[in-house]
C-alpha cells in the first residue's frame, strides 16, 4: 500500500510542476492493488460489488500485457497501465484516459475506482 501512496503523491508533484512522470514496471504493484480494490470501490459509494467476473488487460510500459480475470469475462477494462493507475488512485477521471470499459459494471467501476477510502 505504501508504494501506491508514494507513487500517487509523487504523481501529484509531477502534475504540480508540469512534468511528465515516466511509467515504469513498478506500476504493476499499483495496478494489482487497483484490481484487488474493486470491491472497495463499490463499497465506498454504497454499492454492492457486481458478482460477474471482470477481465482487466493493461499494457505495461514495455508493451507486455498484464492481465487479471477470466479471458471470457463480459465485463472488461483495457488500456495503458499508467492510465489505470492514475484512475484507481483518483489522479485522473477515466474519461481523461485511454481506458476502455466493456459492460455496464466495468464502466461503473471506472467511475468509482479507488484504492483507498
Amino acid at each position: 500500500l505504501r508504494l501506491m501512496e508514494t507513487w500517487a503523491h509523487g504523481q501529484d508533484v509531477f502534475d504540480a510542476v508540469g512534468v511528465t512522470h515516466p511509467p515504469t514496471e513498478r506500476l504493476q504493484h499499483v495496478a494489482s492493488l487497483g484490481v484487488l480494490g474493486r470491491a472497495l470501490s463499490f463499497a465506498a459509494v454504497g454499492l454492492a460489488e457486481p458478482a460477474a467476473p471482470f477481465r482487466i488487460e493493461l499494457t505495461a510500459p514495455d508493451g507486455r500485457i498484464w492481465a487479471w480475470g477470466p479471458e471470457d469475462a463480459a465485463q472488461r477494462v483495457e488500456g495503458g497501465a499508467d492510465d489505470f493507475c492514475l484512475c484507481v488512485t483518483r489522479r485522473r477521471p477515466w474519461s481523461e484516459t485511454d481506458l476502455t470499459a466493456t459492460g455496464e459494471d466495468a464502466r461503473k467501476w471506472l467511475e468509482v475506482a479507488r484504492v483507498f477510502l
